[in-house]
């Protein structure tokens, strides 16, 4: 049970720090402000730590990981060309940016909930990366 939770766990924080990637870099061209655009891009690289962290564990149980629902990552990228199109402000980028981190929050301390079984290391980073998510919410608050 404790395997098997675990890869469960990893394969949905793989495909939620994937998720955060590939939103910062949808809207990471289009921020004005030069403060803005540093904190998008140190959260960034702290996901691709985050990653990295994640794919040895993933390597660890011979996982290949999972890539973020084609839905989502479809209704995601609609919805941030379509209010990007109608406003490119700073403001649109921080709102997109703050109702995914909290999306993003919410779904992998669903999954924590869910997969209690998985191993600590999992877990800790599963905690890292809503930690990540939760403080660029606040980060960015001053560009909304």
């Amino acid at each position: 049970m404790i395997e098997q939770d675990t890869i469960k766990l990893l394969r949905e924080c793989d495909a939620g720090v994937k998720m955060g990637i590939s939103s910062i870099e949808d809207v990471l061209e289009s921020v004005q402000n030069p403060e803005f655009r540093a904190c998008l891009n140190n959260c960034k690289q702290e996901h691709d730590r985050i990653d990295t962290e994640l794919q040895k564990l993933l390597q660890r149980y011979e996982d290949d990981g999972k890539e973020p629902a084609f839905m989502a990552k479809s209704m995601s990228w609609m919805k941030t060309h379509m209010m990007m199109a109608l406003d490119g402000s700073d403001e649109t980028v921080a709102d997109l940016i703050t109702d995914g981190c909290n999306m993003g929050v919410k779904s992998l301390n669903q999954y924590l909930n869910q997969y209690q079984a998985a191993d600590e290391p999992s877990k800790e980073l599963a905690k890292k990366l809503i930690r990540s998510e939760e403080q660029l919410a606040i980060d960015i608050r001053p560009y909304l």
